[in-house]
């Protein structure tokens, strides 16, 4: 299995241009979960969105199903960033598993427990040309032949062909 966690209030925070800070935080957590669970749809990896709740008095922890993707807030006391290096310290040896953070001691921490890192620009970059890619797929033909390899594309010519010549 491939897996992207995402540190989410870090990309929250990172990603300026796509985030109003004066915005509910509410908003900006569904917002970053739309855009992943859309690159989700291109990539098919397991993706995962921690937010942090260490902070949170009453904070018990939960995991809820959000489209296609898996969002975690941590329990009191508990930072994403724990949350996250204990599942790669656990999972890394049976699953390729990247995570997403600007926070470069949580980089190092990762790389050293054996997951990949990327930065919340390369994430980005990444969601971009994902959906770039789709859309310029979506404007290829429909025609059958247009999708068809040059033996096929032979082969049904020649049938044609035939046709024509019966008549």
């Amino acid at each position: 299995m491939e897996y992207l966690f995402v540190d989410g209030y870090n990309i929250i925070n990172a990603w300026s241009d796509i985030f109003d800070k004066n915005s509910p935080l509410e908003d900006n957590r569904k917002a970053l979960c739309d855009i992943l669970s859309d690159y989700q749809g291109y990539t098919g990896f397991r993706i995962v969105v921690v937010f942090d709740a260490h902070l949170v008095p009453e904070g018990i922890g939960s995991l809820m199903q959000y489209d296609k993707i898996k969002v975690v807030f941590t329990k009191k006391n508990q930072t994403a960033d724990n949350f996250i290096e204990r599942y790669v310290a656990k999972e890394c040896y049976n699953n390729k598993i990247t995570v997403v953070t600007n926070d470069y001691m949580e980089q190092k921490t990762v790389l050293h427990k054996g997951a990949l890192r990327m930065t919340a620009s390369e994430l980005q970059r990444e969601i971009i040309k994902k959906r770039q890619s789709a859309s310029t797929s979506d404007k290829q033909s429909n025609f059958i032949i247009d999708n068809l390899d040059n033996e096929q594309k032979r082969k049904l010519l020649k049938i044609k062909h035939e046709d024509r010549k019966d008549k």
